[in-house]
């Protein structure tokens, strides 16, 4: 009880930092004119958007960094030996290193030789590839994290050498999947705060007190986001937000074991990138033809005539519902 407190505790006080310094970045990118660059292919509607600033995740990584760092900090400099307090430098090192290759990209698409486009998808594609399967060997064989518990099974299942691959595709298939998330306002700052509320309590529930305080203290930070974030936008997370949130959530999937739950957690996230998947597949088979009005998935129903406060809160509850009954299936 005094765990889940205290975890919850954190989440307002990083709500409160977030918020606190929301507004002068917001000047700040204001004022050198980061702003968003919108798709001609986009909705109509979504050209107002166009100048808004980005990279707007530097808001919330900057106060779970500092957080995080002071409340292991005995740990992490080593006065105590805890393996448990420095396994927490894994989902820290994995946010820095998904925000720095999103906030590259972001660039790019503002001022680089790309402007509009951002990096080109291979190279993008080949840094997180190679981040994954570094993240995933670490887990490995550095912090031996079993490979896989299945909901009402004891015990856990090992995966041998092929967890590695296999981590490595979750952690960059969600670091995508977010990222296809965040294109209407609030959604994907919704939807991620959702899934780490629910691996917290996973966390909890497994005795891992200081994973259990990562999550909620990334929930309250991107509740203090989403004050910037709501409909109407006044800034968005970016590549440099989205993918630090994706690649962080699954690393904390895996640190849980329970990752085989998180295509229901983040059923949001898994459905928008499976959206896009279909959406490929079917023009290259039928040579031309849409499976879907457009993709990712929220754009689609966007064009079916849905607001866009409309296809954000309805995702959200459907994100809620589905994280409740992750949860649920977690603690069988």
């Amino acid at each position: 009880m005094k765990q889940a407190a205290l975890s919850l505790s954190l989440a307002g006080l990083s709500y409160i930092m977030t918020v606190i310094w929301g507004g002068p970045l917001l000047r700040v990118l204001r004022h050198f004119k980061i702003g968003k660059i919108i798709r001609v292919e986009e909705p109509g509607h979504h050209g107002i958007k166009m100048g808004t600033p980005t990279m707007g995740g530097v808001m919330f990584i900057l106060p779970v960094l500092l957080l995080t760092f002071l409340l292991n900090a005995v740990a992490l400099i080593g006065f105590i030996q805890s393996g448990l307090g420095r396994s927490v430098l894994v989902p820290m090192i994995v946010m820095v290193t998904y925000a720095i290759l999103g906030a590259v990209d972001d660039w790019q698409g503002i001022r680089g030789e790309r402007k509009g486009q951002g990096m080109r998808a291979r190279t993008k594609f080949l840094f997180q590839v190679i981040f994954g399967l570094g993240t995933a060997w670490v887990l490995k064989y550095m912090l031996g994290v079993p490979d896989l518990f299945l909901p009402g099974i004891k015990g856990f299942f090992e995966l041998g050498w092929w967890y590695v691959p296999i981590a490595a595709f979750i952690i960059v298939s969600m670091s995508n999947a977010v990222n296809f998330t965040d294109g209407l306002d609030g959604l994907a700052g919704l939807i991620a705060a959702t899934a780490f509320a629910a691996y917290g309590m996973i966390s909890l529930n497994q005795g891992q007190v200081y994973l259990a305080r990562f999550c909620f203290t990334v929930v309250g930070a991107l509740f203090g986001f989403l004050w910037f974030n709501v409909h109407p936008a006044e800034l968005f997370m970016g590549d440099t937000g989205s993918m630090a949130l994706g690649s962080t959530l699954a690393v904390v999937a895996l640190m849980t074991s329970q990752w085989a739950l998180l295509p229901i957690i983040a059923i949001i996230p898994f459905s928008e990138i499976l959206s896009d998947v279909i959406q490929i597949v079917y023009f290259r088979m039928t040579k031309g033809k849409r499976f879907f009005k457009m993709a990712p998935l929220h754009l689609h129903f966007e064009l079916l005539g849905w607001s866009e406060t409309q296809v954000v809160q309805r995702f959200w509850l459907i994100g809620l519902m589905a994280a409740m009954i992750g949860v649920g299936l977690a603690l069988v």
